[in-house]
């Protein structure tokens, strides 16, 4: 029965209504997911270039996440953070070590992305705490088969430790590791790139040209991953997971135009196509900003006042911004859309170049040129740090930690005459459980004397190693004055003894202690920029975020007593020559019969010659013409014996070695 014309219309709006609601509902949840790629140039004073890409991810955090797709936020991630209820975690992949002499150690990138080598996974979880271990374990394990990598050796009890004073966390739920020796290569790049919406096909990562990475002097890649709260009710409301890659590469010197004196001071002239081997080719449509900055820090911009003042060269822009100028110094490829100033009498300036103002068919190949030598310094931590080993022989040792004072402090002895100015620090060191640690050897030396240590600790949180189950954790916060030069902190240790399985392929190369941290809490490494941009870049508000400056030392190798590992093979060689002499001798005499084969060999001798001696004689008597005469030979009435002495002289030392062998061997 067909329906009547005007009940056609309700129908199919009826039919079309649950389409609606789900395109709404997947509008809705498109439109709160973000993605945000930038990238920030810096020149370096020793003639390199450090390039930091960032990438941004945002995603809600709803009831049903766990089991919907997303349509920009990588679904692995959400459902680890869904699994194993993860507050925030970080993962880094690094090869080399940040050089905080040259390359500063007082700004966010350092504080933020300069790690040790190798691995260091750090993890905060929201269980109970006699669930903390079991999901660290379970990370661990999902983390390893997704980034390809050896993680799961952090599962051991003996590879982790729980700080409390290091990382701003909550008490008790946090776990630390590290894997020194951890292999940094692509097939560690690749997962990690799989996670961005464009990966390596668009945008600013197509610049992540393997070759020029992985020659670099130091390149990190890290995955920090973070839960927002409403700021009504300060529940979890969604994931922010933050990408970055730090690379320090050294460009190939394009001032041929140059003079052979001023080469060698003169830094060398870069660009995108020179140091990567690529231009940018457009944005990731996917992504909410795409932008590229370069920044000068406080020693360059203070440099190039001065020959602004000794040379007066500078001269205004009109194509470009207000505040932009062409200095002396160098010359820039591409105008800047937007300058950023930092706030403050010594400022650094931030170049910032939006790739949505270049067309896909217009590559963007930003480049700098110097036009005069300049020679600056990167801002420094309070103190260096450092860290080297005391001692000879396989069976004790120290480690020490040396802190020296840099400008920053002689500055603040300066500013503080009247006033007695003291220093925080903050010392975090684990070691493995074969290094046996004395924490009551601990000194302490200012300015090469030896003073009392506890003058000087605030604070102080040991957890002694124990054998094959935890490794050994100290944390220290120290008050130093103003004033001081120099501290070293001293420990002596003893070098434990490993079974025999517990020895690595290479154990002859030495054992890790994993970098010490040391961080200044009264520090902050921030940026203060007047953010222009009508958009909210992510960066811009990393830089500005406050965050206690870091330094990580160098990681030791320890010699420990090694045994000889051929010594097995020697054993089973002669063991096996043995068995095979014995049991081969007792099988042969076993199975052979010495006095039957003796015989049956005479009776064949024996008739032979009977059969020759009949034959010639009746030649014989056949020449004479005699007849043959029957001759009896009486048979041989003497037979050898079936039990010989060569026999039992052959039983009797094989007993005897036998019996001796079983003496010996129990």
């Amino acid at each position: 029965m067909a329906l009547p014309p005007k009940a056609t219309f309700p129908l199919s709006l009826f039919l079309l209504l649950p389409l609606l609601l789900l395109s709404l509902v997947l509008a809705t949840t498109t439109q709160q997911e973000e993605f945000s790629e930038e990238l920030l140039l810096k020149p370096l004073p020793d003639r390199k270039i450090l390039a930091h890409f960032h990438f941004q991810n945002e995603a809600p955090l709803d009831a049903d996440s766990f089991a919907r797709h997303h349509h920009l936020f990588p679904k692995s991630i959400s459902q680890l953070v869904q699994k194993f209820h993860i507050k925030s975690m970080e993962l880094s992949f690094t090869q080399g070590r940040w050089n905080y002499e040259r390359w500063g150690g007082f700004d966010p990138i350092s504080s933020h992305n300069a790690k040790p080598p190798g691995v260091e996974l750090w993890a905060v979880f929201d269980v109970p705490p006699h669930q903390v271990d079991a999901s660290w374990k379970n990370l661990t394990h999902s983390l390893s088969g997704l980034f390809c990598a050896s993680i799961n050796f952090l599962e051991s009890s003996t590879t982790y430790s729980a700080p409390e004073w290091a990382f701003q966390s909550a008490l008790g739920s946090l776990r630390y590791g590290t894997l020194p020796r951890e292999a940094v290569c692509t097939e560690n790049l690749t997962p990690w790139l799989k996670l961005l919406p464009c990966r390596d096909k668009a945008g600013l990562s197509s610049l992540m040209d393997r070759p020029s990475i992985y020659r670099s002097f130091y390149h990190s890649q890290r995955l920090h991953l973070t839960m927002s709260s409403a700021p009504s009710d300060g529940s979890r409301s969604g994931i922010i997971l933050e990408q970055t890659l730090t690379v320090v590469l050294q460009p190939n010197d394009q001032n041929a135009d140059t003079n052979h004196v001023s080469k060698a001071k003169i830094q060398p002239s870069w660009s995108l196509s020179s140091i990567f081997g690529r231009k940018i080719s457009g944005r990731c449509v996917l992504a909410k900003l795409s932008t590229v900055y370069l920044h000068a820090d406080k020693g360059l911009v203070a440099q190039l006042e001065n020959l602004h003042k000794t040379t007066a060269q500078f001269a205004d822009n009109d194509t470009g911004p207000e505040d932009y100028r062409v200095n002396s110094g160098f010359k820039l490829s591409v105008t800047p859309k937007r300058v950023h100033t930092e706030l403050g009498k010594d400022s650094s300036i931030l170049y910032e170049y939006p790739i949505k103002d270049y067309k896909d068919t217009e590559q963007f190949d930003l480049g700098l040129s110097w036009e005069h030598p300049i020679v600056w310094s990167s801002p420094h931590a309070p103190f260096y740090a450092s860290r080297f080993l005391m001692g000879s022989g396989n069976e004790r040792g120290a480690i020490a930690i040396s802190l020296k004072s840099t400008e920053m402090t002689q500055g603040l002895v300066t500013n503080n005459i009247e006033e007695r100015c003291k220093l925080q620090v903050n010392v975090l060191q684990v070691v493995p459980w074969y290094v046996k640690v004395y924490y009551h050897t601990l000194q302490l030396l200012i300015d090469e004397r030896p003073r009392v240590l506890t003058d000087f600790v605030e604070r102080m949180r040991v957890s002694p190693s124990e054998d094959k189950v935890s490794p050994g954790m100290m944390e220290l916060v120290l008050q130093f004055p103003c004033e001081m030069k120099s501290a070293v902190l001293s420990i002596e240790f003893d070098k434990g003894f490993l079974h025999i399985d517990e020895y690595p392929p290479d154990a002859n190369q030495g054992f890790d202690i994993p970098s010490a941290i040391i961080s200044f809490p009264d520090f902050n490494a921030a940026l203060q920029f007047y953010d222009k941009s009508q958009s909210k870049s992510p960066l811009l508000s990393k830089l500005q975020e406050k965050s206690p400056v870091l330094s990580y030392t160098e990681v030791l190798l320890v010699p420990l007593t090694t045994p000889d590992f051929s010594m097995p093979y020697n054993v089973i060689t002669i063991t096996c020559t043995v068995f095979a002499l014995y049991f081969g001798s007792l099988v042969n005499v076993l199975r052979r019969r010495v006095g039957e084969e003796e015989r049956l060999l005479k009776n064949k001798d024996a008739s032979k010659a009977v059969f020759l001696r009949r034959v010639l004689t009746k030649l014989s008597a056949k020449l004479r013409g005699r007849p043959l005469e029957s001759t009896t030979s009486p048979s041989s009435s003497s037979s050898s014996s079936f039990v010989s002495p060569k026999l039992i002289l052959r039983v009797l030392l094989v007993a005897g070695i036998a019996i001796a062998w079983q003496y010996y061997s129990q």
